[in-house]
């Protein structure tokens, strides 16, 4: 039973990885923003080390980001928080533009931004925060429960987000409209241009051509008032007489039927067949008797 619900998670797991990589860009290693309370589950339910955790479910390397914000938040909390304050100093910082030390929450939303350009994971078991980020396109929310760590499915909200760009991309903006519109009124004036020109073209070439032919008429005129002939002219041959071969006369039929006869000399010779009876039939008719 165990083995089909991990088996499940990882499958659900690959798919919202896919969703994000396919939509939104993410790119392997992955950077994991974590705030205060997700660090302080990591270490209460002592899952280390915890870019090995992280790295299992998301199935690739990945870089763990904290803020100056989140860090001093920690400190306020005191001793009880002291181990995940240790743990938080050992993460890289993410850099945040405030000059005095903001709530954690408020920060890591002014980190991820509207559109989420750095392509942060989000690490947290604040679930107040988790439903803001779910709003913002693009950030893929990680939460523990107990000693294993989820990868939220793609919101309501985002997915709708990626099938409305999708939509947008196949329909021209206003301004895109414009622009393609002025590439079209300037093409269509450059081919009136170019068919002008052309046309100038065509009317010389065919003067030329009208000019070239009344010149070699010219030619032809004077070369029939010299005398000169344009095409050379042959003799005709004329009709002889018949073929003598043609004139052979045929085969009388008789020669052709009676192949039999052979001449010798003056003399002809005929031969005759003569049909040769057996005289078995005389000899048994005379003994009969």
């Amino acid at each position: 039973m165990k083995e089909l619900m991990k088996v499940k998670k990882q499958k659900r797991h690959r798919k919202s990885l896919t969703f994000y990589t396919a939509c939104f860009g993410f790119r392997k290693p992955y950077k994991v923003l974590c705030d205060g309370t997700f660090v302080h589950h990591l270490v209460v339910n002592r899952i280390t080390p915890a870019d090995t955790a992280l790295a299992n479910i998301l199935s690739a390397t990945v870089k763990l980001y904290t803020t100056r914000c989140v860090l001093a938040e920690l400190k306020r909390l005191g001793k009880s928080y002291s181990e995940a304050l240790d743990a938080a100093n050992n993460l890289i910082i993410a850099r945040c533009e405030h000059d005095k030390c903001a709530r954690a929450d408020s920060c890591i939303m002014e980190v991820v931004g509207e559109n989420n350009s750095e392509h942060f994971f989000v690490a947290s078991q604040d679930t107040d925060l988790r439903k803001k980020l779910e709003e913002v396109p693009g950030v893929p929310l990680i939460f523990g429960l107990r000693n294993a760590l989820f990868l939220e499915s793609p919101s309501a909200f985002q997915k709708e987000y990626v099938k409305t760009s999708e939509e947008r991309r196949l329909h021209m903006t206003d301004k895109e409209y414009q622009i393609f519109k002025d590439r079209a009124m300037k093409r269509l004036a450059d081919g009136e241009a170019d068919n002008s020109n052309a046309e100038i073209v065509e009317n010389n070439d065919l003067g030329d051509s009208i000019a070239s032919a009344q010149a070699i008429k010219r030619s032809i005129i004077s070369r029939n008032h010299n005398g000169v002939k344009d095409k050379p002219q042959f003799k005709r041959r004329k009709a002889k007489g018949p073929n003598p071969l043609s004139c052979k006369k045929k085969k009388s039929r008789e020669n052709q039927n009676n192949p039999t006869k052979e001449t010798k000399g003056d003399n002809t010779v005929k031969r005759s067949r003569k049909r040769k009876r057996s005289q078995k039939g005389k000899k048994s008719t005379e003994t009969d008797s």
